[in-house]
């Protein structure tokens, strides 16, 4: 039904994700195709595991998370939706939330409650996200941002997401801008580092592409696509001995996905290519 293979399914059963066995419930199912999700979307599984250790310690009478609640992921962090309400799912800090289907029009002569301008803009973040996640055209996600910056122009996240609608419509000044002013913010954002890495690697660049990665590393160790990509890069640069060294750190924290069997290969040909001696 999932096309999940057994190596797939045996790797979750490991990290206590889903229940150990040969016959699934429903609920199982549904489990495993939020699971799905969260792996499409390319989310560390130890991120995952840390979420779901803090939900059921946190949340004694959700059974299973997964099949119960409703995981969102910005690109940074894990929460969830409780009770109308956004939670961070390690923390349990509660996250301000706006709904993009909710009607914001006012009626005549309805008095506008003054807002701080840094909570008006998170609000504004948070939808911008909330716009991404339901396949809202990308203008309307965009002005979101825009006006999230505009109430805060320190906000990192705002910016970061702003960057990458840019990177992946090609325009690459504006994306660096974007990523360059979140940094400026906020230097301990992994996320930033890692997007203004992929931007150089795109440029050309791979000694700035190779400092943002590993300063992504640096902050956040089980940062497992940066982790992956630096490899390609020391791959690139010759330098085998650092790229095995990283492809066995990204197989440590990504043991079964797809990503993984090209880390398995990518290793076995460095490893074939360095003991072949000459005939």
């Amino acid at each position: 039904m999932l096309n999940v293979s057994k190596r797939q399914l045996r790797s979750w059963e490991r990290q206590t994700f889903v229940r150990s066995g040969d016959v699934f419930t429903f609920r199982d199912i549904i489990a495993m195709r939020a699971l799905l999700k969260l792996r499409e979307k390319r989310v560390p599984p130890a991120k995952i595991g840390q979420a779901l250790t803090s939900l059921r310690r946190k949340l004694s009478e959700v059974e299973s998370p997964l099949s119960e609640l409703t995981l969102l992921w910005d690109g940074r962090r894990i929460s969830v939706r409780i009770a109308g309400q956004k939670m961070e799912a390690v923390s349990g800090q509660l996250l301000l939330d706006f709904d993009a289907s909710r009607d914001t029009s006012l009626t005549a002569f309805a008095a506008r409650p003054k807002v701080d301008a840094s909570v008006e803009a998170e609000q504004y973040f948070q939808r911008g996200l909330a716009l991404e996640e339901t396949g809202a055209p990308v203008v309307e996600a965009m002005a979101a941002y825009e006006k999230a910056i505009e109430l805060n122009p320190n906000a990192a996240g705002a910016l970061v997401n702003l960057g990458t609608i840019y990177f992946r419509d090609q325009k690459l000044k504006k994306a660096e801008s974007c990523y360059t002013r979140a940094l400026t913010a906020d230097p301990q954002y992994p996320l930033a580092h890692f997007n203004m890495a992929n931007l150089y690697d795109e440029q050309g660049k791979p000694e700035l592409a190779r400092n943002h990665y590993q300063e992504a590393i640096r902050l956040d160790p089980q940062y497992a696509d940066a982790i992956f990509n630096l490899a390609l890069i020391c791959e690139q640069a010759g330098e085998t001995m650092k790229a095995m060294s990283y492809w066995k750190t990204y197989l440590k924290l990504d043991s079964s996905s797809s990503w993984a069997e090209i880390a398995r290969r990518q290793m076995d040909r460095l490893k074939q290519a360095a003991f072949v001696g000459p005939r």
